[in-house]
């Protein structure tokens, strides 16, 4: 049974800084593209980043040099570093497992993890 458990996240102001985590059950985790997704209140949910196999890694223009995604095989964890947050930030995260290279996300979500990002 393939499960993602998150965990970090929280409330934050302007400029700081916070890491999710999302650790990955049931899968041959190192064979498996892993992204972040967010949705905002009103909002689709979006693409934030996503990580090959290999260890490549697209990004939203929008989070582009401020959010990093990495993984640990070993671990079996994903993270998304997360630094000089907006208030535009603000949303809740999620993990999802094997998301496309054009985006669509997979089959598998995370729980979700509030981002809070106050002015």
């Amino acid at each position: 049974q393939v499960q993602l458990v998150q965990s970090g996240g929280g409330l934050v102001q302007a400029g700081g800084s916070l890491r999710l985590a999302c650790a990955a059950s049931g899968v041959i985790f190192s064979i498996i593209p892993m992204g972040w997704y967010r949705q905002a209140p009103g909002k689709q949910r979006e693409l934030v980043a996503s990580i090959t196999r290999g260890g490549s890694t697209t990004y939203a223009d929008s989070v582009k040099g401020r959010f990093t995604i990495s993984r640990d095989n070993a671990k079996i964890l994903v993270y998304l570093q997360m630094n000089s947050l907006k208030p535009e930030d603000t949303a809740v995260y999620y993990c999802n497992l094997c998301p496309s290279s054009s985006g669509t996300p997979g089959p598998y979500w995370g729980q979700g993890t509030q981002v809070t990002v106050s002015q």
